[in-house]
């Protein structure tokens, strides 16, 4: 840092004094109010500060690209959001719309993830990939970090419940029901359609509410999602109501459950589900258990 550097320091920690210590997303403009960077952070008022400290070594710590940003920085702003999974999931949208030139990950490599939904399955899965279906899907992103967005994906999967196996389910097939879920079914952050645990249109709704959530605000959708609660209990549809109240919880203890450092388990499929949980009936040498191949 120069010493002309310094009182433009000064006054952008004076800002940054202001930034509340809650996840969200800091955008960093020029002198002419253009967005040269975006980034995430747990605590706003931390991370953001971290740049414009005196005794920072920005070109040994974070290399000559961000070393070279802040000295071309003059005007920091915040988006405070609920969770870190929030954050994450707002960078990546804000990235896409306005490709800040600093965002080096996403303008300098040759491909960067998306998170993609099928749309022309019986059950729909969701999936990270690097290479997006041209068409038959649904797609998110990108994103900075496929690491991130992995540990983002089984938070939000505690929620939704949505799969990630990449079996062939076909709704017809009666053999599903001797089939065995995998452990994410046991451990309920799965609704097993490959076993025959949940009807196709039940599943495809609550895939309409974890897209809801990728696509509006979270308040949002706990709205929406209240009054649909409401309006099953009303018809005495108790069972789909109480399952729309877990889903609410769970939301509501986003901030608790997503902290995506310390609350996420690891990868749990050490053997392809196939493999590793086959069918357990009478009838199940013909199944509908094929896996298929995904980019990743």
């Amino acid at each position: 840092m120069t010493d002309n550097d310094k009182p433009n320091f000064a006054r952008l920690r004076e800002l940054i004094k202001e930034f509340p210590t809650t996840p969200g997303v800091y955008l960093m403009k020029d002198a002419d109010g253009r967005v040269l960077y975006i980034g995430k952070a747990k605590n706003l008022r931390g991370r953001a500060g971290s740049y414009f400290q005196p005794s920072a070594d920005l070109m040994q710590s974070r290399g000559p690209r961000i070393a070279e940003l802040v000295t071309k920085v003059s005007d920091i702003t915040s988006l405070e959001c609920d969770t870190e999974v929030d954050a994450i999931l707002n960078e990546a949208r804000l990235i896409k719309d306005i490709q800040p030139p600093y965002n080096t990950r996403l303008t300098d490599d040759k491909t960067f993830p998306y998170l993609e939904i099928t749309t022309g399955e019986d059950f729909p899965g969701v999936y990270i990939t690097r290479q997006p279906s041209l068409q038959g899907s649904k797609l998110y992103g990108p994103f900075t970090s496929v690491a991130e967005l992995r540990r983002v994906l089984q938070v939000l999967q505690r929620v939704f419940k949505f799969r990630t196996c990449t079996l062939e389910i076909d709704q017809h097939n009666q053999n599903r029901r001797f089939f065995r879920p995998c452990i994410l079914y046991n451990i309920q952050q799965c609704t097993g359609p490959c076993g025959d645990k949940i009807s196709r249109q039940e599943y495809r709704d609550d895939l309409k509410r974890f897209r809801r959530f990728l696509e509006s605000k979270r308040s949002v959708v706990l709205k929406q999602l209240t009054e649909e609660m409401q309006q099953l209990a009303a018809d005495k549809k108790y069972e789909q109501a109480a399952h729309i109240r877990d889903e609410i919880k769970a939301l509501h203890s986003l901030a608790d459950r997503g902290d995506v450092d310390e609350h996420v388990q690891p990868e749990l499929f050490a053997v392809d589900p196939a493999e590793g949980a086959g069918p357990t009936g009478p009838d199940s040498r013909n199944t509908h258990t094929r896996p298929r191949s995904r980019s990743g």
